[in-house]
């Protein structure tokens, strides 16, 4: 169906007159009426009348007129929904209780008039990830992407250190401590399911492991982040590492203890992926707010090796 051709007989209908739709359009009444001619051959139906006062719909033009506006309409918001600015800014921020997602949500608080769309790829690597971003699936990604991996067509900028802490039960031996050194977890197991084969965290956790001497494990399946914590509340000798920003409800009564790691403290490096020279015009907000509200990194941080710590990579 000529969209034009729809358009020409909706403004028709609502103006009344050939001449009023044509300098509503910027075209002729000759063309008006050849628009109006090949819809109606389309349809094989009447779709106006004219009368000494204009034009009118007929009955079946009437019929057709609502759907014929709704189908404008759907068209106009289909365009709207791709013009630079105005579809949503879609970020994947992995998971909405960690750092990358308070972020995000505290950048919408601080400028609300901006369309924006959290989501997550918790199901894709950081390597996925970034390929997500270059095939245009979500704008933007926070992963932990060593330089090394950053593909081509990317920008990577470290711009969110997210401290990790010690989360423990009322029983544990360490429960009393204001703060532990990794060094002295050796010999506690450190539970933290959902650990998944391939997956950055599983790098980050097996440098931080080898480098300290930790033991770290994903053993059993991953029941939730519920689970998790119920099983660290009635644990003596259970813990588990979380992220100083991220946002784990617990009951009350479960009494669970958060003890900041100290010399040196471990830092989970997270990047804001992008495609480089082609971006969404809300990132440079994001990316802006992201410079000036980040927490200062510890000093002493620890991360994996210097191809985790470039602020800007793929450039």
């Amino acid at each position: 169906m000529d969209i034009d051709a729809l358009r020409t007989f909706v403004t028709v209908a609502e103006t009344g007159q050939f001449q009023a739709a044509a300098d509503e359009l910027w075209i002729s009444q000759q063309a008006v009426s050849k628009r109006i001619a090949v819809l109606e051959r389309h349809l094989e139906v009447s779709l106006l009348v004219r009368t000494s006062r204009g034009s009118r719909p007929t009955l079946d033009g009437q019929v057709f007129l609502p759907h014929a506006k709704n189908v404008l309409n759907a068209l106009d918001q289909a365009e709207l929904a791709v013009r630079p600015g105005s579809r949503p800014l879609r970020v994947d921020v992995l998971n909405r209780r960690i750092a990358p997602a308070q972020a995000v949500y505290r950048f919408y608080l601080s400028h609300p008039e901006m369309n924006l769309d959290a989501v997550t790829l918790s199901d894709e690597n950081a390597v996925q990830a970034a390929q997500a971003v270059l095939d245009g699936t979500v704008d933007a990604s926070f992963r932990a992407l060593p330089a090394s991996q950053v593909p081509a067509g990317i920008r990577a900028e470290r711009l969110l250190d997210a401290p990790l802490e010690l989360l423990v039960g009322p029983g544990h031996a360490l429960a009393s401590e204001s703060s532990v050194r990794p060094a002295d977890l050796a010999g506690h197991r450190i539970w933290i399911p959902g650990i998944r084969r391939g997956s950055e965290w599983e790098a980050f956790y097996r440098a931080l492991s080898e480098a300290f001497g930790l033991s770290i494990d994903a053993l059993g399946p991953h029941f939730g982040d519920e689970a998790l914590m119920d099983a660290l509340a009635d644990s003596a000798s259970l813990a588990s590492l979380v992220g100083s920003g991220d946002r784990y409800l617990w009951p009350r009564n479960h009494d669970l203890r958060r003890i900041p790691l100290r010399e040196p403290t471990p830092v989970y490096p997270h990047a804001l992926l992008c495609r480089s020279g082609d971006e969404h015009p809300l990132l440079a907000a994001l990316r802006d707010h992201l410079r000036t509200t980040r927490p200062r990194t510890p000093d002493g941080a620890w991360t994996p090796d210097d191809a985790w710590t470039p602020d800007r990579m793929g450039d």
